[in-house]
This record gives structure tokens, sequence and C-alpha cells, in this order.
């Protein structure tokens, strides 16, 4: 049977009843054919035109398969990147945007038998980032454009002109101290051992003293001994030789000659030349006076 022209009843008739998703087994991507049961697929592979199309297609099978893939893979890439752009989303969530398309390639036209072998191909190629979780495969997409390059170098020379010198200093302080701690901990030494505070009974008692010590020098060469007095250090602030000034009240006061005690004896202490003075000249008043008294 003839398929029906654009346009006519018929054909309106088929695109109502083939309204939605079919049987991924059931298409046929040669002829680009979906059929809604399994005697209908059945037919169709063995109608005249089919095996026409498939003679066409087994002289390079090869050839057709690396185009459907490319196609598929360029199709793929294009919905993600346009509906996703580089989030991270699942893998299916994808796949299901991309076959709710009637017109779509399938993918049992490609290379790929399942889908966790597609997108592992794209990780691998460097198109999307893929990591596998407990909820299945997520894919991000890696825009490379030159367009998104510029930008992200743009964006990285207003960072560094951005970042001052300090902080700079900081970052490399930080990474030295990072490889430092990363060093020692490869290998770890014992922590040492605490121990108190001991004292040492050996050593000698410590005696401070703020008294100026004096060594007295001897010579026995002549078997004298003689007794060197400590140097005086003279006070910068006071002078050398100060001039004794002489005591009025010791001048004016009476005589009073001291006895001292030598050898169980009283002597009297020697007197000055003014007490002297004043002796004398007590001394001749009162001859004077005995002398007038006589006369």
């Amino acid at each position: 049977m003839p398929r029906a022209e654009v346009g006519t009843p018929k054909y309106l008739a088929n695109k109502m009843k083939a309204k939605g998703l079919q049987r991924l087994r059931w298409y046929c991507q040669v002829c680009q054919k979906q059929c809604r049961d399994e005697n209908g697929f059945k037919c169709h592979a063995q109608s005249e035109a089919h095996l026409r199309q498939m003679l066409v297609v087994g002289e390079n099978a090869g050839r057709h398969i690396a185009d459907f893939s490319s196609e598929f893979q360029h199709d793929f890439v294009q919905l993600l990147s346009r509906r996703f752009g580089t989030k991270r989303v699942k893998a299916n969530n994808v796949y299901q945007e991309y076959i709710q398309d009637r017109s779509h390639l399938h993918m049992n036209a490609t290379r790929w038998v399942t889908l966790t072998e597609f997108v592992k191909h794209l990780g691998r190629i460097g198109v999307a980032r893929v990591d596998e979780t407990e909820k299945g495969w997520f894919i991000a997409w890696i825009d490379n454009s030159p367009k998104a390059l510029a930008k992200q170098e743009a964006s990285l020379k207003k960072e560094r002109a951005t970042t001052s010198d300090e902080q700079r200093e900081r970052m490399l302080i930080n990474e030295q101290i990072e490889r430092a701690a990363a060093s020692t901990s490869a290998e770890p030494s014992p922590p040492p051992a605490e121990e108190g505070l001991k004292r040492d009974e050996s050593t000698e008692k410590v005696v401070l003293s703020l008294a100026p010590k004096v060594t007295p020098k001897t010579s026995s060469s002549s078997g004298l001994t003689i007794k060197l007095k400590p140097l005086n250090r003279a006070n910068p602030l006071k002078p050398a030789n100060p001039p004794k000034r002489p005591n009025v009240l010791k001048a004016t006061a009476t005589p009073t000659p001291e006895v001292e005690k030598v050898a169980g004896k009283k002597r009297e202490a020697p007197m000055s030349a003014s007490e002297r003075l004043m002796f004398e000249d007590q001394e001749k008043k009162r001859r004077r006076m005995e002398r007038e008294a006589v006369a």
C-alpha cells in the first residue's frame, strides 16, 4: 500500500494516530518510519522500499553509522548547552527532553547501545563533566567557545589587578605554611618527654653582694706587708677637693680639756691653737690679779 501524500485526509489520520512517543524498537531509522506494533514493524521490514534502503546502507554501513552518531551527539550537546547551560543536571532528564521531538535521531542507529556509554564518551572527549552518584549519572556542559574563553581570561585579569600585593604575599605565606605542615605531618617526630624542675645539689650556693670586693696585695720581697686601700670612685657631680668651712661654734666655745685613760692613767687631750691662746690669756689675767693683791 503506498504512503499517503502530505495534506490528504489519510495523512492527517495517520498523524493523529501516531501522536506521542512510540516504542523505539519499532522505529526504522533508515526509512525514518515509526511502527505502532510488532506486526507493523515486521511488515515494514519485508517491504520492497525497506529492502532497497538496506542495500544502499549495506554498501558502506560504517560511514552511515558514524554519520548518525555525530548527528545524535551534535543534537544532544546543542540541547544541553541551550536548555541547561553549564549547570549540573541528570543525564536522563536531558535525554527525555531530547526524545520528545518525534523527528529526532534515535539512539539505536548510533554506535552507542546505552545512554551510560554515550555519557562516558562525552566525558572522555572533554565536552562535559561527568560524575556518577547513587541517583544516576550527572552531566555538566563545558563552554569552550572563543567568546567564553575570552570572557574568562578578562575576568582573571580583572581579579589579578584588584588583588593587592599584600594579599598576594599573604597567599604565598599561607601556601608555604601548608607545604611545611604537610611535610612535617608526613614524618611525625616523637613528642619530647616532660621534665619538671630539678635542683642540682652539687653546684655552689650563689650569693649576691652589692659591696665591692677588695683583694689586698702584699709584697714579700722585703718582708714588709703593704695593704692597698680600695680606690674610691669620685662622683663627677662633686668637686675633687671641696674647701673646708671653719666651725664658728667650735671656735667661740670655751675650752674643755678632755681626759683620756691611757694604761690606767689620766692624760689631758692636746688643745688646739685657739684654745691654747685663750688659756694663756686667762693665765696672764690670773697672775696680774695675784700681783695686784700682793701689792
